[in-house]
């Protein structure tokens, strides 16, 4: 009896561990696309400052190309 429980409670320990470093896994890859998106977005903000020197602001006030 007592044998049996500990053999269970070694089963749920393993998958418990098998568990937590699949989801330390996911954590890290996510952690790296934060970190990703995250470089994109400064970079696509300094593209915008560095560009929005001569615009008027609003997209609606601007003359298309083709005009």
């Amino acid at each position: 009896m007592t044998e049996d429980r500990i053999t269970n409670l070694e089963i749920k320990l393993s998958f418990t561990e098998d568990l937590i470093e699949k989801l330390n896994q996911i954590v890290y890859k996510q952690q790296q696309q934060i970190e990703f998106l995250y470089r994109e977005l400064k970079s696509i903000k300094e593209q915008a400052g560095s560009s929005g020197g001569g615009g008027s602001g609003n997209l609606k006030d601007d003359i298309p190309p083709h005009y």
